[in-house]
């Protein structure tokens, strides 16, 4: 059986956790944060993990995470 490409796209926006759950960035927090407040800034740039339900898509689009 052929090797099989993973998308580029995805592969540099998901990790895999020490536990094998698939990890990502939150979205608004890359410009127009004056308005935002510390503590939402802050909450914003911690990883979160992806939901139950997207994993099966991301697990398609990266093949050997």
């Amino acid at each position: 059986m052929p090797k099989l490409k993973s998308r580029k796209a995805a592969a540099k926006r998901f990790r895999l956790s020490g536990s094998g759950k698939i990890m990502r960035r939150k979205a608004f927090k890359n410009h127009l944060l004056q308005h935002k407040g510390p503590d939402r800034r802050s909450r914003l740039s911690k990883i979160a993990t992806v939901s139950e339900a997207d994993a099966p898509n991301v697990d398609l689009m990266l093949p050997y995470l």
